[in-house]
């Protein structure tokens, strides 16, 4: 069994034993570092500084128009609400696809399929919550509708 040379340091350091660390090679808690080499040196480029960087606000001062609608974040990101709710409506397409998959004719499932496909593609642009949150709830009552319906059929 390999003990892990953090739990042995303190038997170790009394000995003055050496052993290997990220930083080099330690002995009774100094660490020696090799030199990196050395590369040759060449002249970096002077860059001029940005002459039409915006002018920063300093403290105290009133925020600008263009300050407030600017956010660190990405345009495209979702609040934490908007997240779980398209966690939810995502959950809902995958169980009715699943569902769909148990129909036994062929020509129904492929139709149950266009249709499903169609109605989450044509709703895919709202954006109010309560609006969303109606066709998850009818979304769910569909699908246990399809269910006990497949549970009829295997009947």
């Amino acid at each position: 069994m390999a003990t892990h040379p953090s739990i042995l340091r303190g038997n170790d350091m009394s000995r003055g034993a050496w052993w290997p660390t990220a930083h080099g090679i330690e002995k009774g808690g100094r660490t020696r570092c090799r030199p990196s080499p050395r590369k040759p040196s060449s002249p970096r480029p002077v860059t001029p500084p940005p002459t039409s960087a915006p002018a920063r606000r300093g403290f105290g001062e009133p925020r600008r128009q263009d300050d407030m609608a600017t956010s660190r974040l990405p345009p495209a990101t979702l609040t934490l609400k908007q997240f779980m709710r398209r966690q939810q409506v995502l959950l809902l397409y995958r169980r009715i696809l699943q569902a769909i998959r148990q129909v036994p004719n062929d020509s129904d499932r492929k139709y149950l399929k266009d249709w499903a496909r169609e109605e989450f593609k044509r709703n895919k642009s709202a954006t109010e919550e309560d609006t969303i949150r109606m066709m998850i709830t009818q979304g769910n009552m569909q699908l246990k509708e399809l269910e006990k319906t497949l549970a009829l059929a295997r009947s």
